[in-house]
């Protein structure tokens, strides 16, 4: 018995070395797969300089959780990529233990000697956090060469980035192991800035088109922007291949040159093309199918014989197949090939791989990352349940939906992917991951427009919130749980300005009692100086939604208001005089609402429709009833081959009735950039004494022409003709029609909407309306901050 009592830490040591050996070399056989069992404890092993806790930090496996392959997969990407271990030395060794759980012991291997300085020589215009940041060497940290020359190029890759081709990176200590100190030398060399790019030989693509496809631009007056980056040249010479080939050039030859200046200060890139001939399709076949008819999968395709060879429409009619597969239930690749059946002739062919001819079902639905925000925020954009045949084209819009939320890092973006299920190959898990991130929000901006003046905006926003999360103790507010998680919106927002200010607070919750029924509630206080009088409105706002289909959504609302019109005129008639003071108001509203614009900022076709009626009740009892409706046409014959610059041709027309009940601030009025230029601000409608007094009926048309100036598509030229009216009763008097013409700009710093600048000149108007010939809008966003 001694004897043995000696024998057993050698046994142990033994085993565990075997263990080991025998993890890493993936002896491990499918008896002993763990996959799926409950974790009793992760511990790790093997380290000297770094703490358990601070490895285990790095790790998401967690006791408690089911041991996922894939997931500990990541953890030993994660602790490799903290440079702490040699090239091979993390290994995970799972133990069974008898009650069915598993041991999860991440075993590391660390490196030798740590670095005890780190030196940049001859960097000037980079400080020490920036390089820092880009080579990730700390002092401690573990002596690790390769890491050290990772971060050489790093730097040398900033360098270049920044326009410095000539710089030069050397690491002079820190290549051995043994070393204790990391020295680079640094030659920065001067800017190089890009002086022009040239296009030799292209006759089937214009100059400005090509520019636009390349990431690389020139100098400003020779001296802003343009810095010449080299690792650019290789990209944008890929990115003129694909556009000449999406135009049928399936044989292109492009080869850079770059020249230099003198003084090598200067490069120009020019870009020798030849073009060859421009293909075009004799015929498409389909091959593979089983599942379904060739005429069926035929008629979702979109290339035809006798068109030239379009690479972006045969891209999309892999897709459409994919898809015509995927919402059905299969998973299969689609692979488009062409060949040459004689000079400048191709034959298109799309090759189905792997019809089965069964259809895949959803299993379980596995969510990972959420460690702030509830399982249901997440299933309610998946639109997939246990059971149902698997739509595959799901998982790519759940996956954008989840993303759009802006509750999980977009750097990690969400994933959504089906893994095989082990009890039936027709079934697939749906396997969730997200990563979380901050989702408070302050922003500062503003706009200014010749309708509302100078506005300024500070909005607090909060993408996750949660009203019944109640914080218990200071942890919740310490670590982001205090009122997050429910995937709810809360928005706070001031607004002052010259003319107008607007104060609110908006709550949303998208997805009332988990059914896709949306509610919001918002409360408000609004301020308006007009020409007539000024006036406060205060209130709130309940509103039900529900999106019925990719198209359309019905809604429901409440508001309920106090008016207070004020400074009003002595001169003023009886019409605004009468509703002078406080005054309740209590409107309920039913709208529906139609939607199949390509883009809200720049739409080029489709359609919007809006309708609603409200009755109003209060201190006034009236029927407000709107229509609005905008359709949008691109005339593609006009357009480039390669689809861009297009002119787009838009109509709209807005009809809106109100009982004759309705009080001089609830009437309608027109004029102003967004409504009927030509005219002032509220400067179309009936007139009393002057002043405009509204009406109870209106009927706005518009119709504009849109021409891209620029091929960046950054600029637009438009042309457009207003008409329409404002009566005090349903009625058509005076119809009034104005022509103009303006340009819009895209600024993406200065926000989403494009900067407009108008000149209208009314040829038909009203007696006592007024003119405004000029009229602009200008969104002016400022920083915004994250919580």
């Amino acid at each position: 018995m001694p004897a043995c009592r000696r024998l057993r830490p050698w046994l142990v040591a033994a085993v565990f070395a075997l263990a080991l050996l025998a993890g890493s070399r993936g002896w491990l056989t499918a008896a002993d797969n763990p996959q799926g069992k409950t974790i009793a404890e992760v511990q790790t092993a093997g380290s000297r300089l770094r703490s358990s806790a601070q490895i285990l930090n790095m790790v998401h496996s967690r006791a408690g959780k089911p041991y996922d392959q894939a997931l500990v997969q990541e953890d030993v990407r994660r602790l490799q990529s903290t440079r702490w271990f040699t090239a091979d030395g993390v290994r995970v060794l799972t133990t069974n233990e008898a009650d069915g759980r598993v041991t999860v012991t991440f075993v590391v291997t660390e490196l030798g000697n740590t670095v005890q300085e780190i030196v940049y020589h001859g960097a000037q215009h980079l400080s020490d956090g920036d390089l820092r940041t880009l080579t990730g060497l700390r002092k401690g940290d573990a002596m690790n060469p390769m890491a050290n020359e990772v971060g050489r190029a790093a730097i040398l890759r900033r360098y270049q980035d920044d326009g410095r081709y000539h710089a030069t990176v050397e690491l002079v200590e820190g290549n051995k192991p043994t070393d204790s100190r990391v020295v680079y030398n640094i030659v920065e060399g001067p800017v190089v800035k890009v002086a022009g790019v040239e296009f030799v030989g292209n006759v089937g693509a214009i100059t400005g088109r090509l520019k636009t496809q390349i990431t690389t631009k020139t100098a400003f007056a020779g001296a802003i922007g343009g810095k010449f980056n080299p690792m650019t040249i290789e990209m944008d010479r890929k990115a003129l291949t694909e556009y000449y080939q999406a135009l049928g050039y399936l044989a292109v030859k492009i080869e850079p040159e770059v020249r230099r200046s003198a003084d090598q200060s200067r490069v120009t890139i020019v870009y020798h093309i030849v073009e060859g001939q421009q293909y075009r399709v004799s015929d498409k076949i389909i091959t593979g199918n089983k599942s379904f008819e060739t005429d069926k999968l035929m008629a979702v395709t979109e290339l035809k014989p006798g068109d030239r060879y379009d690479r972006r429409i045969a891209q999309r009619d892999q897709t459409r197949l994919r898809e015509y597969y995927g919402s059905r239930g299969h998973n299969v690749p689609i692979d488009e090939q062409w060949y040459e059946v004689e000079p400048g002739v191709v034959q298109v062919q799309y090759v189905v791989g792997n019809d089965r001819g069964v259809p895949d079902r959803v299993g379980r639905i596995r969510i990972q990352g959420n460690d702030i925000t509830r399982d249901r925020v997440i299933l309610n954009q998946l639109d997939l349940r246990p059971g149902q045949i698997l739509e595959y084209p799901k998982l790519e819009e759940a996956q954008m939906r989840l993303s759009r939320l802006g509750l999980f890092d977009m750097e990690e973006p969400p994933t959504v992917r089906d893994v095989p299920n082990e009890l039936d190959t027709s079934f697939k898990d749906i396997d969730v991951r997200v990563k979380e991130t901050r989702t408070g929000q302050v922003i500062f901006g503003g706009s200014v427009n010749s309708d509302a003046g100078l506005t300024g905006n500070i909005s607090l926003n909060e993408r996750n919130f949660d009203i019944t999360r109640i914080p218990t103790s200071w942890d919740d507010f310490r670590y982001g749980r205090a009122f997050r998680g429910a995937g709810q919106e809360l928005r706070l927002e001031a607004a002052p300005g010259t003319t107008f200010q607007r104060y609110s607070a908006t709550f949303r919750e998208p997805y009332l009692f988990d059914t896709p029924f949306g509610l919001t509630t918002a409360a408000y206080f609004y301020n308006r100086s007009f020409a007539e009088y000024n006036e406060d409105r205060y209130g709130g706002r309940v509103t039900i939604d529900r999106r019925l289909d990719s198209i359309w959504t019905a809604s429901a609302s409440t508001r309920v208001e106090g008016v207070n019109v004020r400074d009003v005129p002595a001169y003023a008639p009886w019409s605004i005089a009468k509703d002078a003071g406080n005054h309740f108001l209590l409107g309920l509203r039913a709208g529906i609402t139609r939607d199949t614009r390509d883009s809200y900022i720049y739409p080029t076709k489709g359609s919007m429709f809006d309708a609603g009626f409200e009755q109003v009740l209060g201190d006034y009892t009236f029927p407000v009833g709107t229509a609005e409706f905008t359709q949008f046409f691109s005339t593609k014959y006009l357009a480039r081959e390669d689809g861009s610059q297009r002119h787009v041709l838009g109509f709209r027309t807005q009809v809106a009735v109100a009982g004759t009940n309705a009080p001089v601030f609830e009437r309608f009025y027109a004029g102003g950039i967004r409504s009927f230029r030509g005219f002032s601000f509220r400067g179309v409608g009936p007139y009393e004494n002057t002043l405009a007094v509204g009406g109870t009926f209106s009927l706005l048309n518009s119709i504009e022409y849109q021409i891209p100036i620029l091929p960046s598509e950054k600029m637009f030229w438009v042309a457009f003709v207003d008409h329409g009216t404002v009566e005090s009763k349903f009625d058509i008097k005076d119809y009034r029609v104005s022509v103009g013409t303006g340009i819009r700009l895209s600024v993406p710093a200065l926000g989403p909407l494009p900067l407009a600048f108008d000149l209208a000149f009314p040829v038909v108007k009203g007696p006592y309306d007024h003119r405004q010939l000029f009229s602009f809008s200008m969104g002016l966003f400022g920083s915004q901050g994250r919580q």
